[in-house]
């Protein structure tokens, strides 16, 4: 399972619509950058109050895959 499989399981599982994320990854010089594509309305529910859902899901990613360097871009 690669760190983009978790993160699509972990997002699958918050919003309500599902079907409108896209996760695109980049590889720059051993550093992954993920970018989650999505409406606005479901950009809300990913990023949470006062950003708590996302900085939930940043420690997950952090502890399951320690040592991938990543940059998560929410692009609304």
């Amino acid at each position: 399972m690669t760190i983009q499989d978790t993160l699509n399981y972990i997002l699958q599982g918050i919003v309500s619509q599902p079907e409108s994320i896209k996760i695109e990854t980049v590889d720059d010089n051993g550093i992954l950058t993920i970018n989650v594509t999505a409406d606005p309305e479901i950009i809300g529910q990913i990023i949470g109050k006062e950003g708590k859902i996302i900085k939930s899901i940043r420690t997950i990613l952090n502890l399951t895959y320690p040592q991938t360097r990543y940059v998560l871009n929410i692009i609304g």
